[in-house]
């Protein structure tokens, strides 16, 4: 059994909570993809300009150029000939087709690496991340720190006042919470907004 698929494109899928570091294990993968001289494009969708309108920015502050996208049909048309991988952040700002995005480009031979949040900040399944879980080779998983206990934090409490499912933001909007510290409902927030987070 090879422990890499061969002459053959496959799905990545890394996903966990607001602050667990999933667009850092992002830019780590598509680094060392770099260095192995391979083809390489990222994109991003353009809504989320938190950090960088063109780059995808981790909450570390690493940082790779992106291509801004509205639509995840997109991709399939602004990917040069001979790329070999491709990265994608903040999957759940895109719709259900990223799913079939996906499948195209792996089928073509391409290696797809995709990170996003797989619950929304009421700790339901954010789609399209399920779909895109079903069908991946790889899944990571990445938990988060809560800020309120310590414990493994795998959900985004929303701190902000808003019920829209899709709400850009960083610590001024989320924490980070485990499964006894969280409430589906947005609530006050733990600790001053401005103060340091661990991101790791």
């Amino acid at each position: 059994m090879h422990l890499q698929p061969v002459d053959t494109g496959w799905i990545e899928v890394i996903c966990g909570s607001m602050f667990s570091g999933k667009t850092e294990e992002l830019i780590r993968r598509l680094r060392r993809a770099q260095i192995a001289r391979l083809n390489v494009v990222i994109f991003k969708p353009k809504l989320d300009d938190r950090y960088h309108a063109e780059q995808i920015v981790s909450h570390s502050d690493q940082r790779m150029e992106s291509i801004p996208i509205e639509q995840a049909a997109e991709v399939l048309d602004r990917i040069p000939k001979g790329t070999q991988v491709v990265g994608i952040d903040e999957a759940q700002f895109f719709d259900s087709s990223l799913v079939s995005v996906c499948e195209t480009l792996a089928n073509r031979g391409i290696r797809v690496i995709v990170a996003g949040l797989d619950q929304d900040f009421r700790g339901q399944p954010f789609e399209p991340m399920p779909k895109l879980l079903a069908v991946a080779e790889f899944i990571t998983k990445i938990l988060a720190i809560c800020v309120k206990c310590g414990n493994p934090a795998n959900r985004s409490q929303r701190i902000a006042k808003s019920e829209d499912r899709v709400l850009v933001g960083a610590t001024d909007a989320y924490e980070a919470r485990c499964r006894r510290c969280f409430s589906p409902e947005p609530v006050p927030p733990s600790r001053p907004v401005d103060s340091p987070v661990d991101e790791s």
